[in-house]
């Protein structure tokens, strides 16, 4: 009995000195990482990040909702106006779904009209920062917080009101000193759960290439990027929304995503 015993504390100390590992190396990792990435495993189901979910909500970050319900957080990226804006607030209009887009200081600044219209329609506009920097390689706390305060004062320019704390890091490029710093500021970072290759607009997608990635990837607490830049994402957004709905999906903001 006594080596039975002796043979089960050393399998127990075993394993918790395995986990401390893992845990050190991929808190570790993520702490490197300075591209966010995914990892696809199972059709249906919320992909795995090369951050942990845990991991990013100590700084208030987020990249994927509840796998309890079927819900979708739609999101989009804007870094300019390409004349595609106003079919995709139309179809959100339609659909009476509130999504958020993460808007440079070139877009507020060109396209104020289209902002108001954002904001009207009840819209959360998240920052995307001023100049679309890579953010990880700003270390400097001054200089970070500098990139969303510009976006801050052009947004109160145009709504008249102070700008909703949702942070997207350009290109998803990020660092942990990042993570700490945008939490300082009172920002949630949101990263995403599925996008595909739709920001080029002269190689623009089939509308089959994006529904072969959009619709067996979509899952139940699902971050959704699209870039309203895109052509074919203004001429799809209807029918996908319509066949994430008769899939059982409905759509939530960021608001309650936390």
């Amino acid at each position: 009995m006594l080596a039975v015993s002796v043979c089960f504390t050393l399998l127990v100390l075993a394993a918790v000195w395995a986990s401390n590992l893992f845990n050190e190396q991929f808190i570790s990792t993520a702490s490197a990482n300075t591209n966010w990435g995914l990892s696809f495993r199972q059709p249906g189901q919320p992909p795995e990040g090369n951050a942990s979910a845990g991991f990013l909500k100590s700084y208030d970050a987020y990249y994927v909702g509840s796998s309890d319900k079927k819900v979708i957080y739609l999101t989009f990226d804007a870094g300019y106006e390409n004349g595609y804006t106003p079919p995709i607030l139309d179809i959100l209009k339609k659909h009476k779904i509130k999504a958020a887009f993460f808007l440079v200081g070139n877009y507020i600044e060109k396209s104020p009209e289209l902002v108001k219209r954002m904001y009207d329609e009840g819209h959360i506009i998240g920052n995307h920062t001023f100049h679309h920097p890579d953010m990880s390689k700003i270390s400097s706390k001054d200089a970070f917080s500098k990139e969303l305060q510009l976006l801050e004062s052009e947004y109160k320019k145009v709504i008249g009101q102070d700008m909703p704390k949702y942070y997207r890091p350009p290109q998803g490029k990020y660092s942990e000193s990042n993570l700490k710093l945008a939490k300082e500021l009172g920002y949630k970072t949101i990263f995403w759960s599925l996008a595909y290759v739709d920001w080029y607009v002269d190689n623009q997608p089939s509308k089959e290439e994006a529904f072969n990635k959009l619709l067996p990837r979509i899952h139940p607490g699902g971050v959704v990027l699209l870039h309203s830049t895109s052509k074919t994402n203004a001429e799809i957004l209807d029918e996908l929304l319509s066949k994430w709905k008769s899939e059982g999906y409905t759509f939530g903001t960021l608001d309650d995503l936390a």
